[in-house]
């Protein structure tokens, strides 16, 4: 009888190779290098979401779910919406800029979308929608696209985006909990990965 015996040493750890954290949002140089090439290129659709996920600050599995009824009053794109999120069951609004107003009017207008469509509709049968799956293939595509390694970043770097520049720039936390649509604010600083270092110096800044 042979017993087997097994060598931690010999594993192979699950992380080797991979950067395990929280993904990177991008720097406005790169959302204007992505905006770019996607012009260029004239990828409506891709100029539409990319645009619409800065935006939004949405989960994957919200943005790709959008109905342009959503998002659209008759046939003019609106300033704000508001969504039920799937995670949290709870509602969260969000502003839509001339950005993306203006791109997802060109894609509407292209695909010729009624109010009823999903706005970024699946070329597989099985799928009415995009999936998180396939949205993450286009999100690493973006990112290599520019330059970057797609393995420092991902579909939450979109929505970290906007809201790490909001928290940068006022240093209000309790306005990137709204935007974001979390319950917690610790929740929100854990996202944020706000250190003791930030907020030190946020209180550096605060005279009394």
């Amino acid at each position: 009888m042979y017993l087997l015996t097994h060598n931690p040493e010999t594993r192979t750890p699950w992380n080797k190779g991979k950067i395990i954290g929280q993904k990177a949002p991008l720097k406005l140089r790169d959302i204007w290098a992505i905006r770019i090439r996607l012009q260029i290129e004239n990828r409506f659709r891709d100029l539409a979401l990319f645009n619409l996920a800065i935006d939004s600050k949405l989960r994957a599995c919200d943005l790709i779910k959008l109905k342009l009824s959503d998002i659209a009053h008759g046939d003019q794109i609106a300033r704000r919406a508001i969504i039920l999120q799937q995670k949290t069951q709870r509602p969260v609004q969000f502003e839509l800029t001339h950005q993306a107003r203006e791109a997802v009017s060109k894609w509407v207008e292209y695909a010729q979308l009624d109010a009823s469509d999903y706005l970024f509709k699946s070329r597989i049968r099985q799928s009415a929608h995009i999936t998180t799956r396939q949205y993450t293939r286009i999100v690493d595509a973006w990112i290599a696209g520019i330059g970057l390694d797609p393995a420092a970043y991902g579909t939450h770097s979109l929505r970290r985006t906007k809201v790490s520049m909001i928290y940068r720039r006022t240093g209000n936390l309790r306005a990137v909990q709204i935007l974001l649509g979390h319950t917690k604010l610790e929740s929100t600083v854990r996202y944020l990965g706000i250190e003791v270092d930030d907020a030190l110096e946020l209180a550096e800044q605060t005279e009394i």
